[in-house]
């Protein structure tokens, strides 16, 4: 045996410690499950297979320190190679594509070639059309000027009995009912124009005499502003001097009333208050006040609402209660609310300012706030009268009204029948809403004044109330039993349950009370 023989038989497989063989079985690892990640075959795509093994290679660059130089230098030139490759075959790609728009370029060619004699072959049809109705109209103007000339010489060999009608053609000419209608419409033009002349026109007289009134009026226009300038002199000086009542009762007696407007008001109210004497506002209101009813036109709405305000920021509602019941003033809704507010801030006065803000309102046509005010006075009938009479006066008002005045007497009139007809509101849906606006003082004492009445009145008020469902009762009922009304919650629960076809009051249970009745 020789010695090649002897050392092939003697050299034993390398010794790998457990730290390599654990670093190269998460080197296979990491291999396998990137490449099912990406989904690389043993092809491959060449970017992600390439990303993986370069990967691989840092790691065991990383892991042998030994050969790190070396390694690394081969790594480097692999990665080199690789980009020229892939850069070669970006080039490829571009080249390719160049190529192909460079073949494809005869063939576009040879397209708008063959498109271009197609729109030449349109045009040449095109135009030999515009000659065919070119030459259409040049025949028709022709025969139309041998047939006017014709006309015109028939019309001369007969011209010693009649002309041509202007507007008219030669057969409606000797048309009976075209002659018929032509001479009306010559009749109302006729007409039309002997109006123009009457309203647009006027005779050179007229003139005259309108140019001798303008000259008229000039010259009053010239007197009263004069007038205007004299007047106003001798008020300033009256103010000048500290003489606001006789100012007041100059501007107050002013011819026309030219001092009775808001910048005259404006001079007494910067005056302000002075010790001892009447304010000096409220001297000007009384005197233009007073003398209202000698002129036919009332005092102007601004001027009334700042006289109301100023009376009662001095606390004189005697002065302001005369003025609304016996002067002549332009009421509005500011100065109805005005007088409203003032007797909800001075209990004292409040009957009597209801009283003047219900006249103010009536006055402005404002029914729903004179309500209000009947209302809030006690005159609950008188307002329930009058709240028949009014068409537009809506649910939302009538919850407004009760909110606004919650009185129970009001409540009990308004859910009530009245000859025969029924209630304005529903007992159940005031109670309801009492409820809910926190209320509940007044809701109470209307469950009182029903459990009174025993189980028929009850029956009466359930049954009587055509807006209001099951559901809504039952809420009633639930109301009662929270607030002590035990009785009172059984007997609607038992009115309710003892209607015709119906057994059980469910929450879904929306059908109306009176339905019964209709069907």
């Amino acid at each position: 045996m020789s010695l090649q023989e002897v050392n092939k038989h003697t050299v034993l497989p390398p010794i790998i410690s457990r730290s390599d063989k654990e670093f190269l079985e998460s080197i296979q690892r990491y291999i396998i499950t990137e490449t099912k990640r990406v989904g690389c075959n043993e092809e491959g795509p060449a970017d992600e297979y390439f990303t993986i093994y370069r990967n691989v290679f840092d790691k065991v660059i990383d892991y042998v320190n030994s050969y790190k130089s070396v390694l690394t230098s081969i790594k480097k030139e692999y990665d080199a190679f690789i980009e020229t490759i892939k850069k070669g075959r970006r080039t490829a790609f571009y080249l390719h594509g160049k190529l192909k728009v460079l073949a494809a370029e005869p063939t576009a060619l040879v397209y708008h070639q063959r498109r271009a004699i197609q729109l030449e072959a349109k045009v040449r049809i095109i135009e030999n059309n515009s000659k065919e109705i070119q030459s259409q109209i040049d025949e028709m103007r022709q025969l139309r000027a041998e047939y006017d000339k014709k006309e015109v010489k028939l019309c001369a060999s007969t011209r010693q009995l009649w002309r041509p009608i202007p507007g008219m053609t030669l057969q409606d000419s000797v048309n009976l009912d075209a002659l018929n209608k032509y001479k009306q419409h010559l009749e109302d033009r006729y007409i039309k124009c002997k109006q123009d002349m009457s309203r647009e026109y006027v005779p050179a007289q007229k003139k005259a005499d309108l140019d001798e009134e303008m000259i008229v009026l000039l010259k009053r226009r010239d007197l009263a502003e004069n007038l205007n300038k004299d007047l106003k002199f001798r008020f300033n000086e009256l103010i000048s001097l500290g003489e606001y009542e006789k100012a007041a009762c100059f501007a107050a007696n002013s011819p026309r009333r030219i001092l009775q407007n808001i910048g005259t008001m404006n001079k007494f109210k910067a005056v302000g208050k002075i010790r001892g004497k009447p304010l000096p506002l409220l001297l000007f209101f009384e005197a233009i006040f007073s003398t209202s009813q000698a002129f036919k036109r009332p005092i102007n709405a601004d001027l009334t609402v700042e006289g109301i305000k100023c009376g009662l920021s001095e606390k004189r509602l005697d002065l302001v209660t005369h003025w609304i019941t016996q002067e002549k003033l332009t009421f509005s809704e500011k100065a109805g609310d005005i007088v409203f507010a003032y007797g909800e801030q001075n209990t004292y006065h409040k009957p009597n300012c209801l009283a003047l803000a219900q006249i103010i309102y009536n006055e402005c046509g404002l029914h729903k706030k004179a309500l209000l005010c009947l209302c809030k006075q006690g005159q609950i009938h008188e307002a329930v009268e009058q709240l028949q009479q009014l068409k537009d006066f809506t649910f939302e008002d009538l919850i407004n009204l009760i909110t606004e005045c919650p009185q129970t007497e009001l409540v009990k009139c308004l859910t009530r029948e009245r000859d025969g007809k029924p209630p304005f509101l529903s007992f159940a849906l005031a109670v309801l809403h009492l409820f809910s606006v926190d209320m509940k003082k007044v809701g109470i004492k209307l469950l009182q004044e029903i459990s009174k009445g025993g189980k028929d009145e009850i029956e009466h008020l359930v049954m009587d109330d055509p807006f209001c469902s099951l559901e809504k009762w039952q809420e009633i009922a639930n109301i009662c039993l929270q607030n002590g009304f035990e009785n009172l919650s059984s007997d609607i629960m038992s009115i309710l349950r003892s209607q015709a076809g119906v057994s059980e009051i469910s929450e879904d249970d929306s059908i109306n009370i009176m339905e019964h009745v209709f069907w």
